[in-house]
């Protein structure tokens, strides 16, 4: 029960804008006889589920963007816009890809992207993500 436990914190850590590394997690337990089934779902879980912390926080995030000390200029982030716009809601199925993936949560949330569009489609990037590396371990 602790190695699920163990992978689930680091698939939700991973999944936020906080550095974790779920893959070494999963390949490890993986090696180590778990059920590759289990751990893919629990990796999944635990990585969607802290995505959709990114989407709350890009939810609320414009409330402050007129405050002295917001970390993006008006035109970045319209920019930002611009780009989620531009490509829609579809670029989350590679919300799973390194430096650019969490961001594309958080942006989502701040562009009012829906809730259930959004939880499905990540899921669906990060629970192929994760097949590839049980096939591949």
């Amino acid at each position: 029960m602790t190695a699920y436990v163990s992978l689930f914190v680091s698939g939700f850590l991973a999944a936020t804008l906080l550095p974790a590394f779920s893959e070494i997690t999963l390949g490890a337990l993986l090696l180590n006889g778990y059920s590759p089934l289990g751990l893919w779902a629990t990796a999944t879980v635990g990585n969607s589920l802290g995505a959709c912390v990114n989407w709350l926080i890009g939810r609320y995030f414009r409330r402050f963007e007129d405050h002295k000390y917001f970390p993006l200029s008006k035109a970045r982030l319209e920019q930002a816009d611009a780009i989620f716009t531009r490509y829609g809601k579809w670029t989350l199925l590679f919300s799973w890809l390194p430096v650019i993936g969490d961001p594309l949560t958080l942006i989502a949330g701040a562009t009012q992207v829906r809730f259930m569009p959004f939880l499905l489609l990540v899921t669906i990037g990060k629970g192929l993500r994760y097949a590839v590396v049980v096939a591949v371990t």
